[in-house]
């Protein structure tokens, strides 16, 4: 799982600069996927390890980082597309979107990561 977790981290950074980029921004706020995604980087980087009790560790730490990404971009992207529904015009539809893509990236990462911890511990027994 380090290795996917480094893959989620690129994946990550990659949007967030890409949103960036793209929109022109200089608001600190639209490289927050990348903010995350060197987080998972450093974790997994940590994780890629042959001591499995360091390894559980710090998978365990990325997998939280990532429910937080889910959670909190999920949140407020999810409120922001409510608002819309009800006629409120959504002022940047362009970091809705990003943080929507990062709390679907983030869900596929945790959710590989429970499957994973799942079968490690039924492999124990």
């Amino acid at each position: 799982m380090a290795k996917f977790t480094l893959v989620t981290a690129l994946v990550l950074i990659v949007l967030g600069v890409a949103v960036f980029i793209a929109t022109g921004s200089h608001a600190p706020t639209a490289l927050i996927p990348a903010y995350f995604g060197v987080l998972l980087g450093v974790f997994g980087v940590l994780a890629n390890t042959d001591n499995s009790k360091r390894r559980m560790l710090f998978m365990h730490i990325a997998v939280t980082v990532g429910l937080i990404g889910v959670i909190f971009p999920g949140w407020r992207a999810a409120s922001a597309f409510l608002a819309s529904t009800r006629g409120t015009v959504m002022v940047r539809p362009l970091a809705v979107k990003e943080e929507f893509a990062m709390a679907i990236i983030c869900l596929i990462f945790v959710l590989m990561c429970v499957r994973s911890f799942i079968l490690a511990r039924r492999a124990r027994t």
